[in-house]
């Protein structure tokens, strides 16, 4: 008897036994770029010398980087379309929505493996696809037919009762796991969810659960394909596309949960973690100066209608911005279908391109000194492109109302304060389709055009036996990839040139860190950071390994990493260390010197390594968990090297 989350797993295993801990490798199905992550990727194929991809579906879309407000953004577009066309991805044009929402709309399956170069990648587990989110380096080789290597995750049984009250949805379900278990008790896991309160959720319901299922730490987060499966394929013309894939009776998971969605209330996440969760009547009355509506953590065709409805006939007051970002072209057509745009800009929304836009710090910046109420899945500390920004994350209808009140507001009260009722939502049984904007592949073979800000990728050594280099930082617990590798618009238009980018390295931590590991280049072969428990957490974006990488960051010690971000530190090379002490995290200070001995060999047999504080006398015992490959793959510098040696 099997769960489904085994089920999907059993039948792409190619390698490895489903022991929760071991290496297992997966055959990957479909793959997924975005813009952010993709110039990587295709600058990884290039240097892999790859004449065409194998997966059997392949996407590459632009929906981060949309703001061209110079040349770097726009070259990189047509960069990415040639790369398309050269290796064989669909391509989906800039404006043509938010790569989870269109992906879900044209090509998820269930019973498929999706690997994408986005940490919310996961929401394809909504229609029962096994979706995970990683490094582009994995992306790269999952392109190139390699299996995807990962560890096996527990499986965590989330039994769904009752049906969400009016003024409660998805998301304040959603940041009920968060609220119960923070950003790390999802950590090697993967949350399915079963029950009869599935009845009740859509299948864009499912994708703000699955997509948030990421901020939990989780390794992906799984629905069945069910009845409500087959009504979302056949709205979207492809119903033929549908199997059934439940769990088989008395399957057992590793850990069980239940939620009566009955007894849940209106959520809100506060600054600056999407698990700082409290309900919302707890904050209710804090002045609020933007509302933005949209992301991939709530994109369905709904989320947009029921905002329009609570705001109809009204207006927002004019101290407040308030942002609609359609989730995806097709999205925007439907609510001008379903007259359900005009309420909207009627009511004072500023209506912006189909994409990420906010979530990733692209435009939308919040003021300082005030409050941002969003509904996406991120509130990292300056992630919104004000440093000192205070993002609160909750759900379209807390959001609505709080835009009619200009106050953090509990949705229940407008019955009273507005004389609202709660909308109620059908689900259309036909939409209109949108596809103009995706370009499918058509085999011819391109030349890639390269921009004058894109630059090849830097070559990296093999790992030294010897090391003595210094601490150049030290962090604590929940360190995002927006600390070590910040976003906005500022940044992210140099995702294809890593010697600029690099500028940029932990430099929301530290506004002189790039000047000093430049400084420790005249003294020192490289640097070493130390950090708290669940470093490298939230993006996929290899960058926030790479940039570090590229300016002589040889290894990290950390009490414990997020799951993408240890993956990419092997994968570019460095060894994702543990204290073996928790407590020497205090013994080490900034600006300390460790000497490390034999480290090849060490790591070639998987022994112990210590690191001994120079002038200090001190030994810090190290523990690493990394698999026979991926010795292989540290041992020679990285995966680049690993590959093309191979």
């Amino acid at each position: 008897m099997q769960n489904v989350s085994q089920k999907l797993i059993s039948s792409h295993l190619i390698s490895g036994a489903m022991k929760p801990g071991n290496e297992i490798g997966l055959k990957i199905d479909q793959v997924l770029l975005q813009d952010a992550t993709g110039t990587l990727v295709m600058l990884e194929l290039e240097a892999f010398n790859l004449n065409s991809i194998k997966p059997e579906i392949a996407v590459q879309y632009v929906d981060h980087n949309l703001l061209q407000t110079d040349y770097k953004n726009m070259d990189d577009h047509i960069f990415l379309q040639s790369a398309a066309a050269r290796f064989g991805y669909w391509f989906s044009r800039s404006g043509n929505g938010i790569s989870h929402v269109v992906h879900m709309e044209r090509f998820g399956k269930p019973g498929k493996t999706l690997l994408g170069s986005d940490s919310h990648t996961p929401a394809g587990g909504g229609i029962g696809m096994l979706a995970i989110g990683t490094g582009g380096l994995d992306v790269a080789l999952a392109s190139a037919g390699e299996p995807y290597f990962v560890r096996m995750p527990k499986i965590m049984g989330i039994k769904l009762t009752g049906k969400l009250p009016d003024w409660v949805s998805a998301k304040d379900m959603v940041l009920e796991m968060l609220r119960r278990y923070d950003v790390t008790g999802g950590r090697g896991y993967i949350l399915e969810y079963y029950g009869p309160g599935l009845k009740s959720l859509s299948a864009w319901d499912r994708h703000v659960i699955t997509n948030m299922g990421t901020e939990l730490g989780a390794t992906t987060s799984v629905f069945p394909s069910d009845e409500i499966t087959r009504e979302f394929l056949r709205q979207e013309g492809r119903e033929d596309q549908w199997i059934k894939l439940e769990a088989d009776e008395g399957a057992s998971y590793d850990h069980n949960v239940e939620i009566n969605l009955s007894e849940l209330e209106p959520l809100i996440a506060l600054p600056s973690s999407p698990g700082n969760v409290v309900p919302v009547k707890e904050v209710s009355g804090l002045k609020v100066a933007q509302v933005v509506i949209g992301s991939s953590a709530n994109p369905g065709l709904r989320d947009f209608w029921i905002v329009s409805q609570i705001v109809k006939g009204r207006a927002v007051s004019p101290n407040l911005s308030f942002d609609v970002n359609p989730s995806s072209r097709q999205v925007l057509e439907n609510l001008m279908e379903m007259s359900a745009l005009g309420p909207l800009i009627s009511a004072g929304a500023r209506l912006h391109q189909s994409g990420c836009m906010g979530c990733i710090g692209m435009g939308q910046a919040p003021a300082t000194n005030t409050i941002s109420l969003r509904t996406m899945p991120r509130n990292f500390p300056g992630r919104s492109g004000t440093l000192d920004d205070q993002v609160y994350l909750c759900s379209p209808e807390t959001a609505a109302a709080s835009a009619l009140t200009e106050k953090i507001t509990d949705p229940r009260e407008l019955e009273t304060l507005l004389n609202i009722t709660y909308p109620k939502w059908d689900e259309p049984t036909q939409i209109k389709i949108s596809k103009q904007m995706l370009i499918a592949p058509n085999g011819a073979s391109t030349e890639l055009i390269k921009g004058p800000n894109i630059k090849t990728l830097p070559d990296f050594e093999e790992l030294s036996d010897e090391l003595e280099i210094p601490i150049l930082l030290k962090m604590g617990d929940d360190i995002s990839t927006d600390g070590i590798l910040k976003a906005g618009t500022d940044v992210l238009p140099l995702r294809s040139n890593i010697p600029e980018i690099s500028k940029y390295t932990y430099y929301a931590i530290d506004q002189s860190f790039y000047d000093r590991a430049i400084q420790n280049q005249k003294k020192y072969k490289g640097f070493c950071v130390i950090a708290g428990e669940n470093y490298a957490q939230g993006s996929s974006r290899e960058h926030a390994a790479l940039a570090p990488r590229y300016l002589g960051q040889k290894f990290v010690i950390a009490k414990s990493y997020a799951r993408i971000g240890w993956q990419n530190l092997i994968n570019f090379g460095m060894i994702p260390f543990e204290f073996k002490n928790a407590a020497d995290w205090d013994k080490l200070e900034q600006g300390d010197v460790l000497r490390i001995e034999d480290l090849r060999r060490a790591i070639k047999n998987r022994d112990s390594v210590t690191a001994t504080l120079v002038g200090k006398d001190i030994g810090i015992p190290l523990t690493y968990n990394i698999s026979e490959r991926q010795v292989e793959i540290i041992l020679k510098g990285g995966v680049i090297n690993y590959v093309k040696q191979k």
